[in-house]
């Protein structure tokens, strides 16, 4: 009976082993991905100044051209004829302030010695200020002529890559037409412009001002093209739009990239990282340390200096990888269960083991990709 007695007793078990990770708090960069789209730096329209009859394209499409370099190539006969015109007209107003000269002259002389009427010296000064200022005239027309002439050849007025030409040699332009005869856009460096909610903005303002120790984020941004891809280049913020817009309630932001390569086209739909704030003091816990309670909030199991765990009930930030962003409800040093959640309670003793998948600290400061929701529902 005795041996029996002893058989019915249940074996003693021991501390059931869980995974801990120990925090450590450590410089959080806390990013926001923003929707976007490229924008040429520069973009100008090539449209003539002058009327004609396009004799010769001389670029090709889509190759890159430098700022004064002839485009297109307007017959220049009627224009140099206009200007040989002037020139012939400049030449014989000049004659006639010589001769107008000479005749002022002689009358000033004879008016002292009254040989001549005081009307008809007056007459000849005249016509001889009216000479120089034909001659001025003639001056000013030639050199519109010579614009005009110079305006036959069209020049690119800006350094950049240039689109497809709307018109072939032989077509007919005319000065400032609303169709641009080509498109040239800058592309290196490129802006980007997304758009912030001023709602965002506003909670980021208040972040900042209440939470101590925060810092303003760095003006380097990052970006993530259409294709899911992380553009190689950074960028860097250049400016807010000083106004919210009444339709989308939204506020604009520009970076600038460098894209030497030419990857970075304008139009295209990409995600920009943009740094808002760095948390000097920020505490990440693994996501399999955070769990929901039957009230649905969030908790993690903490190993105590006498090794029983108590659930403590924490405010989730954000995620950043693998891990959450904590702003209360645990400390440095605080020991988190990570591994072997379901099989503990709280109040169990247990035996913590540093759990080898989680790491409490980091020599690079994480970056966050954005709010997140609160953490799923887990086991526990």
């Amino acid at each position: 009976m005795t041996a029996c007695n002893q058989q019915d007793k249940p074996p003693q078990r021991g501390p059931v082993e869980v995974g801990i990770t120990t925090l450590q708090t450590q410089a959080v960069a806390l990013t926001t991905e923003l929707a976007g789209r490229t924008t040429a730096s520069l973009s100008s329209d090539v449209r003539p100044q002058v009327a004609g009859i396009i004799k010769a394209r001389r670029f090709e499409e889509g190759s890159l051209v430098r700022a004064g370099q002839v485009l297109y190539q307007i017959d220049p006969a009627s224009y140099q004829a206009t200007v040989d015109q002037y020139v012939a007209s400049l030449a014989n107003a000049q004659a006639s302030v010589s001769s107008a000269k000479l005749k002022s002259e002689r009358y000033d002389d004879l008016l002292k010695i009254e040989g001549v009427a005081k009307q008809d010296a007056d007459d000849a000064r005249t016509s001889y200020q009216q000479a120089v200022a034909t001659v001025a005239q003639q001056k000013a027309s030639l050199a519109s002529a010579r614009i005009n002439l110079e305006y036959t050849q069209v020049r690119a007025p800006i350094s950049g890559r240039i689109g497809k030409s709307s018109v072939t040699p032989g077509a007919l332009v005319t000065a400032s037409q609303t169709d641009a005869l080509a498109t040239i856009r800058a592309l290196d460096p490129i802006y980007v412009d997304v758009t912030q909610s001023s709602a965002s903005l506003l909670r980021l303002r208040r972040l900042l001002a209440s939470a101590q120790g925060m810092q303003a984020g760095s003006t380097e941004v990052g970006l993530k093209l259409e294709d899911g891809s992380d553009y190689a280049r950074k960028g860097r913020l250049k400016f807010s739009e000083v106004a919210v817009d009444e339709a989308t309630g939204s506020v604009t932001l520009r970076a600038e990239f460098p894209n030497p390569d030419g990857t970075l086209l304008p139009g295209m739909y990409v995600r920009a990282v943009v740094d808002e704030a760095v948390d000097p003091q920020g505490l990440l816990v693994p996501q399999q340390g955070i769990s929901r309670d039957a009230k649905g909030d969030a908790t993690a199991m903490v190993v105590g200096n006498d090794n029983k765990v108590r659930s403590v009930t924490v405010t989730t930030q954000r995620s950043i990888g693998d891990k959450w962003l904590v702003s209360s409800g645990l400390a440095a040093g605080d020991r988190v269960v990570v591994q072997g959640n379901n099989k503990i309670k709280d109040g169990d003793t247990v035996k913590p083991v540093d759990a080898q998948s989680a790491s409490g600290s980091s020599d690079a400061a994480p970056r966050s990709q954005g709010a997140q929701p609160a953490p799923a529902a887990g086991g526990r």
